[in-house]
């Protein structure tokens, strides 16, 4: 979430991310939406694209830059202060397929890393146009990585496989592929992940042999999970049967709304 934008609304802000056709290839749209108080979602602005996009992240340097998880494999950036012709203003271009995820570090400032099913993690800084390092440790597409919300040197990634060693830790998390994980903001032992298997599961990475909650919501595999930047206990996952879930996981009946306004699969939120 864009702090700079969360000023100007009420606690809950959402930013939707969303292919409107089905095959993942073809052109696609982002959207930026902010609701209002007590009003529908509001379209700011719209991107069109060649290819599908997979992921969106903000910078945490600059409150109008974006970027953008491609079909074709690059790495996009967007400037919401520009216009839309006026966009992209770079593309990365090393991925050799498609790029699945990306995300900004919180601490190190424009740096960001990028994962891909060319099985490869890339970390990359706004002011060169090529990586400076490729993360090679897995043996099969990686759906996800993201960054440590304190620990600058730190990242977690999500796959069905990882090659031994180099690993600090890993988790045999999920019955099913793992399509993505997330580190809790206020907690850097806590990190939730997504899988196929519907579920999400959350973990601390003191003890982590068994997860300390399972989320039970989604009817289909569950595309992406984010934890809120402003409350501890609070996260918001989607999926391909097409909902948004936003969850307490410090409650006893975790799953505390559900937006189910996508005719798509709903593949990314932020």
């Amino acid at each position: 979430m864009n702090p700079a934008l969360l000023k100007k609304l009420t606690d809950e802000v959402i930013c939707k991310l969303w292919n409107p056709l089905k095959r993942p290839s073809s052109r696609s749209t982002s959207y930026l939406l902010l609701p209002p108080p007590s009003s529908p979602l509001t379209e700011l602005i719209s991107f069109d694209t060649a290819d599908g996009i997979y992921d969106l992240a903000w910078s945490e340097s600059h409150d109008s830059l974006l970027i953008a998880a491609v079909f074709d494999g690059s790495v996009k950036l967007y400037d919401t202060a520009l216009l839309p012709t006026q966009n992209p203003l770079r593309s990365f271009q090393e991925h050799t397929r498609e790029v699945d995820s990306v995300d900004y570090s919180p601490t190190l400032r424009d740096s960001f890393i990028s994962s891909s099913w060319d099985d490869t993690i890339k970390l990359w800084t706004l002011d060169r146009p090529a990586s400076i390092r490729t993360f090679k440790e897995h043996a099969y597409c990686v759906y996800s990585a993201v960054w440590n919300s304190r620990h600058k040197d730190v990242f977690a990634s999500a796959s069905v496989d990882v090659r031994e060693p180099g690993s600090t830790m890993i988790i045999p998390g999920h019955d099913f592929e793992i399509l993505c994980c997330d580190w809790n903001k206020y907690d850097d032992c806590i990190i939730a992940t997504a899988s196929v298997d519907k579920r999400i599961r959350v973990w601390d990475m003191r003890s982590f042999r068994a997860p300390i909650l399972v989320l039970n919501g989604h009817g289909y595999a569950v595309r992406k999970v984010k934890f809120s930047p402003h409350h501890r206990n609070f996260l918001v996952s989607c999926s391909y049967d097409m909902t948004v879930c936003m969850w307490d996981f410090m409650m006893e009946d975790a799953l505390v709304g559900r937006k189910d306004h996508h005719t798509e699969f709903a593949v990314g939120v932020n």
